[in-house]
């Protein structure tokens, strides 16, 4: 479960009490993953709100779940300080919020071209080490970046956008973490709710605080042009009785045997319908007429897999 839209980025928040109940009912359903980040609080100002909402909701059964989290590395705190003594501070900090004295999974969120990878790298083999954190992983990254980072301590998981519509990952990422028994955590695999079919052309996301204004497959021209692949989707959907949303994950999860993805949504019975993507089971001969039609439809708008510290939303999906 992807926890950031209970404090971010899909307009208004629920009330504390209703995110809290969210997640249990979903640990109650099954889930045992959980996705955060310092950084996830109403219009990214501040620190931490979903990290304490997270460590309010699970603190009678954190010890039966995988609990993610991520820390951003700015330039003059690092080197004020040293990159070790940030980072510990960070997950210090992220601990005491989360209420719990270890972090299963812990992400540089995004690359900082100032710190070399190398370095963090090397930092996190040090907080392992210490049993402070158990394994470790960057997002929105490359194949050179996680080869280096790799060749200094091994990577648990890599989290990069992927689904049906960002799929740019498959060239390289994707094998070479097959071939490393690493980790792939795609965020946003249902592309911010577009191949759920719910969102149209009048879907307003015009909120202060709602990402997906900046979502490429989001914009007016691209939700008309790719209705074919829902089309393909709904097909599914009613031959497996199923929804648009879990298909789309059902998909992923059959494509590959080290993905996990983390679906998010602020709504209780959205998330209890992500996570029922796992009893959607193809037939290898179902799966490869999806796959090869979805490999023939034309996509149109991308964001792609790679981005830095820095980097702007508006600039989603703009060549580089």
């Amino acid at each position: 479960m992807g926890c950031m839209g209970l404090s971010h980025g899909y307009g208004d928040i629920p009330d504390e009490a209703d995110s809290i109940d969210a997640i249990r009912k979903a640990h109650d359903f099954g889930c045992d993953f959980y996705d955060t980040a310092e950084a996830y609080s109403p219009r990214l100002a501040g620190i931490g709100h979903n990290e304490r909402i997270i460590g309010k909701a699970m603190k009678d059964f954190r010890k039966d779940v995988v609990l993610a989290t991520k820390l951003h590395l700015h330039t003059e705190e690092a080197r004020s300080k040293g990159i070790y003594q940030t980072m510990e501070e960070h997950l210090q900090a992220s601990m005491e919020r989360l209420q719990t004295d270890y972090i299963d999974l812990y992400y540089l969120h995004r690359v900082n071209p100032d710190i070399p990878v190398e370095e963090v790298a090397d930092a996190m083999q040090k907080l392992i080490d210490r049993g402070l954190i158990l394994g470790w992983g960057m997002s929105q990254v490359g194949i050179d970046t996680i080869r280096a980072a790799q060749a200094v301590c091994p990577l648990s998981a890599i989290q990069n956008i992927y689904s049906m519509v960002e799929r740019s990952s498959e060239e390289d990422v994707i094998p070479y973490l097959l071939q490393n028994d690493i980790a792939l955590v795609p965020f946003s695999p249902v592309a911010s709710g577009f191949l759920s079919g719910k969102v149209s052309v009048a879907t307003d996301f015009s909120h202060y605080d709602d990402v997906r204004k900046f979502v490429p497959q989001l914009k007016k021209e691209n939700i008309e042009a790719n209705q074919p692949l829902l089309a393909l989707i709904e097909e599914y959907a009613k031959r497996k009785d199923a929804t648009n949303a879990q298909i789309s994950l059902a998909w992923m999860l059959h494509k590959y045997p080290n993905v996990i993805p983390i679906p998010g949504s602020k709504n209780a019975d959205r998330i209890l319908e992500n996570l029922g993507a796992w009893n959607v089971i193809f037939t290898e001969e179902e799966f490869k007429d999806l796959d090869d039609r979805l490999n023939a439809l034309k996509v149109s708008g991308f964001r792609g897999h790679v981005e830095f510290q820095g980097g702007s939303m508006a600039s989603w999906g703009r060549k580089r």
